[in-house]
């Protein structure tokens, strides 16, 4: 089957879900997270066959790993969005014209979302559960290195829809692996939006490719800046969990932004608290003047999503630079201060232009589960509808209601 075949079906069975009240999208959430449970063994080993023939690094390697614990985690995002109120036919505004037209605005799916992403199965899952409950058609495209786990995904979840009494082909999974596939799924006419979810040259190629309309998911060069009033015992502990608790993610840290008054007598500890986690770290030479043994940085590890073990450093004089610097190296995602200055906190909240700004906490909290979404389409690093986390209200437009009483104009 072609790809503009694929998304023609799930176009033409969108009424499936579109027209579906809220109970019955709960039922398909619950039938979805229980199969994938009940799946479990069957997924797993179609997992175990892609990654028999991945060959594109660990920490990519990670994010295409399923486990039963992350099965289970996935299963209970879905569960989660089944306690969300649905947007779908949410009054927006509504008020009465001079000429006596009531008019409403009120929330509507988009129709049919596209969504192409890379090695990560749990997308697949994530990408069907929030269209689901949001009204949309769902066409998936992921990479051929997780082709095996998103297919038997896919394939328990409809199973179990259709066993449910659901018609479910407004789900599908595009089979053709090509690039040229993939070019021509940026170019399908049959979808409403299209949604890329990975590299920073898949996103790139998106833009550049497709004809239909983008929400852009960015890549996430985050900051942890040490302001010079910073608590040495939130921040280790904030550091430290930023870049290691899951290194190969968009929203661990990947540079961190010292004051060099907090730097000359904490960097050392810092920089041993992450080597003992395996972190490689590299710094500017104002880092290098307090930590001798790192390695030096180059003006590109501060533009680099590293996706691994390293981290890069920068020493600044106060929150003017800092504020700066991240701005201008930042990729607009998640940021994060760490002082118990509340005047130079609300200035970094103010100042930063990224998605997702933090106090006090790690940046790998920017993400639709921890944020209570249930799951997450994306992290939106755009400005243009959605920005963030992208969860139900998102993924829907709005429509204008007119009712009148023959009014006609003059």
């Amino acid at each position: 089957m072609t790809v503009t075949e694929t998304c023609r079906i799930a176009k033409a069975n969108a009424y499936a879900v579109a027209f579906s009240a809220e109970a019955e999208k709960n039922r398909m959430l619950e039938s979805a997270a229980e199969a994938l449970v009940a799946s479990e063994s069957e997924i797993l080993a179609a997992n175990e066959a892609d990654l028999k023939n991945f060959k594109r690094g660990e920490q990519l390697r990670d994010r295409l790993m399923l486990n039963a614990s992350r099965i289970a985690a996935i299963a209970e995002g879905l569960k989660q969005l089944r306690a969300l109120p649905c947007p779908v036919g949410e009054t927006i505004e509504r008020h009465t014209t001079a000429s006596g037209l009531e008019i409403e605005r009120v929330r509507v799916p988009f129709g049919t979302v596209g969504i192409i992403y890379e090695a990560r199965p749990n997308v697949t899952a994530d990408a069907i559960g929030l269209c689901i409950k949001s009204g949309n058609a769902v066409v998936l495209r992921g990479s051929g290195d997780a082709y095996e786990s998103n297919l038997a995904i896919v394939a328990a979840i409809k199973r179990a829809l259709r066993a449910s009494g659901f018609n479910p082909e407004f789900i599908q999974l595009v089979g053709d692996r090509s690039r040229e596939g993939a070019r021509e799924f940026m170019r399908c006419q049959s979808l409403d939006v299209l949604i890329p979810r990975g590299s920073a040259s898949l996103i790139q190629s998106t833009l550049e490719n497709a004809t239909v309309p983008v929400i852009e998911t960015g890549t996430g060069n985050c900051h942890i800046y040490l302001e010079k009033n910073a608590d040495f015992d939130k921040a280790l502990p904030i550091v430290v969990n930023a870049k290691t608790q899951r290194p190969s993610v968009c929203n661990a840290a990947e540079s961190l932004v010292c004051d060099e008054a907090f730097a000359k007598p904490r960097l050392l500890e810092i920089v041993a608290a992450l080597r003992e986690k395996g972190v490689e770290v590299v710094g500017d030479e104002r880092s290098r003047e307090i930590c001798p043994d790192i390695a030096p940085a180059s003006e590109e590890d501060f533009d680099t999503e590293f996706l691994a073990l390293k981290i890069s450093v920068k020493i600044v004089n106060g929150a003017e630079e800092a504020i700066a610097f991240i701005n201008a190296h930042s990729t607009g995602h998640s940021e994060a201060i760490v002082t118990e200055d509340r005047a130079v906190a609300e200035k970094f909240l103010r100042e930063i232009d990224s998605a997702c700004v933090y106090v006090n906490a790690s940046t790998r909290f920017t993400d639709g589960f921890e944020f209570g979404f249930g799951a997450e389409m994306g992290i939106s690093t755009q400005k243009l509808h959605a920005r963030g986390p992208m969860g139900l209200r998102e993924l829907t437009s709005y429509k204008f209601l007119i009712r009148g009483k023959g009014q006609i104009r003059e």
